[in-house]
């Protein structure tokens, strides 16, 4: 038997897997599998390895890799006054109708009716757990427009924490004052209407909220209610952002 004969469809060579993820040209596959930094299953792999598609979990340098067939990643730039959710019983837009019906996609995460910007659909929901689970710390930046200038006091706030309800005070924020009523604000957290919330406890109500990126990905080239495909590599870089956050990494 040689690493040349044909594959099955849920029975294929590891490196071919790789190779197809990105990873690089075959040969440099067989050599990070002969290197020891590929696993499957949790052990070590050995070059010839063959993996089934539907059951098998592989990792690369401890990074689960998704290797299910049809899984798909779009990215959306989500207009204000759509909603993501699947239906709504008041016949609002929803976002999901701008994308192609089939394969059924879901959102990671959540932006509310008012709010702007970058978000992901896809089926693969072990990428998404890792994306919205509270250990993954994977980075959110959004540009927010407030009604009046925040003073240097809310914006100290807003970098140290707020207490959005009652023994709930956000994380510590990175906050940029870019202009008169303009903040650029990173968080790591994902709590429901979170940046707004935070805005309104520190006494500045937010006009309009723009997610611009989430962890590795962003694209000021993709127009409101627009979406594409996210690369392989993208897929890959958001793979490695939930896994190795500081926050994450702290647990």
């Amino acid at each position: 038997m040689t690493l040349e004969e044909t594959d099955d469809q849920d029975n294929i060579r590891l490196q071919k897997v790789l190779a197809r993820l990105g990873f690089g040209s075959r040969r440099t596959c067989e050599n990070m599998i002969s290197a020891g930094r590929v696993k499957v299953n949790g052990a070590i792999a050995e070059l010839g390895r063959r993996v089934d598609l539907t059951k098998d979990a592989v990792e690369v340098d401890n990074i689960a890799v998704s290797i299910e067939p049809d899984l798909v990643y779009y990215l959306v730039n989500k207009p204000a006054g759509t909603l993501v959710s699947a239906h709504d019983p008041e016949g609002r837009p929803l976002l999901i109708d701008i994308l192609p019906a089939s394969p059924r996609v879901f959102s990671v995460g959540r932006l509310d009716y008012a709010t702007e910007g970058l978000i992901i659909f896809t089926n693969d929901g072990k990428l998404a757990h890792a994306l919205t689970h509270p250990s993954s710390g994977v980075e959110k930046e959004y540009l927010a427009q407030t009604y009046h200038d925040p003073s240097n006091l809310a914006l100290r706030q807003l970098r140290e924490g707020v207490e959005i309800e009652p023994g709930v005070i956000t994380l510590p924020a990175k906050v940029g004052h870019l202009s008169p009523c303009l903040v650029k604000i990173t968080i790591c957290e994902g709590r429901n209407r979170q940046v707004r919330r935070m805005f309104e406890e520190a006494g500045y109500p937010v006009k309009r909220l723009v997610r611009t990126r989430i962890g590795p990905i962003t694209d000021t080239a993709l127009s409101p209610g627009h979406w594409r495909f996210l690369s392989v590599e993208e897929v890959r870089l958001l793979s490695y952002a939930s896994s190795n956050s500081p926050k994450r990494a702290k647990l």
